[in-house]
């Protein structure tokens, strides 16, 4: 197989309703990589999703397809809100809303300085794919407002009752914590069963999340994502619509 970097351009195209067969994640012998190459069309990413992985990757190698083990997950019953955040939202410090700007929130979070990063792994492929299946109703933002200035926010994907946690930017101290803080409490009072955050940091430790094993993992998420848009609430939640503005 060639060795291309970034989307091979050679590999076909896959809409919502096409799906491709990963290499299961058991089968590698490394902890979290599974498999490289490919491109990230809709059908693409949302296979991925699926089947426990996601992708990963610099500017100038091929796509990077992983899944960690362990994993690292938020249930609804570890959610953590300081009482210090209690203050801040209960004040109305920011103003969030949902899938307001989900393209100024993933440009956001590419071009945020991340000192333990050399560089981004939100490539220009990355953040036109993710906006990409946004428009088709699979991908979320939220978002926090300062006098009217974006300041911080989040975004990932809900596929049946498990959302997929990418990443998150703040100018200003505990922007980004409202915004995914007010995201996490609306999804769980919608029936989400856990949030997907992938790996370990210390600032998603703070809100609740821990590791468990990627057997655990991957169980829990064949028993949830079977459960489609008819089980959700879809006065609040259309899987290829749009979510409801949410202000504090």
């Amino acid at each position: 197989m060639p060795f291309y970097n970034g989307v091979d351009p050679d590999f076909p195209y896959l809409d919502e309703n096409e799906r491709f067969a990963f290499p299961k994640p058991g089968m590698s012998p490394n902890k979290s990589l599974i498999a490289w190459g490919g491109n990230l069309s809709p059908g693409m990413l949302l296979s991925a999703y699926e089947q426990g992985l996601f992708p990963w990757y610099s500017e100038g190698e091929p796509i990077i397809w992983h899944s960690p083990d362990p994993r690292y997950v938020i249930f609804p019953e570890d959610l953590h809100i300081s009482s210090s955040m209690k203050k801040i939202i209960k004040k109305g410090e920011f103003t969030v809303t949902f899938d307001r700007n989900f393209p100024a929130i993933i440009r956001a979070c590419a071009e945020i300085f991340r000192p333990d990063q050399g560089a981004t792994w939100i490539t220009e492929d990355m953040i036109n794919a993710y906006i990409e299946i946004h428009n088709l109703g699979w991908a979320h933002s939220s978002e926090a407002w300062k006098d009217g200035e974006l300041v911080g926010g989040c975004y990932g994907l809900r596929l049946g009752n498990i959302f997929f946690g990418e990443s998150m930017f703040s100018l200003k101290p505990n922007a980004s914590k409202t915004a995914f803080l007010k995201l996490a409490s609306f999804l769980f009072e919608d029936n989400v069963s856990l949030i997907d955050c992938q790996t370990h940091t210390y600032h998603l430790q703070t809100l609740g999340a821990r590791e468990i094993p990627r057997d655990l993992y991957l169980a829990l998420l064949g028993e949830h994502i079977k459960t489609r848009a008819e089980d959700i609430n879809i006065n609040n939640f259309d899987r290829r619509g749009s979510w409801s503005i949410f202000n504090t």
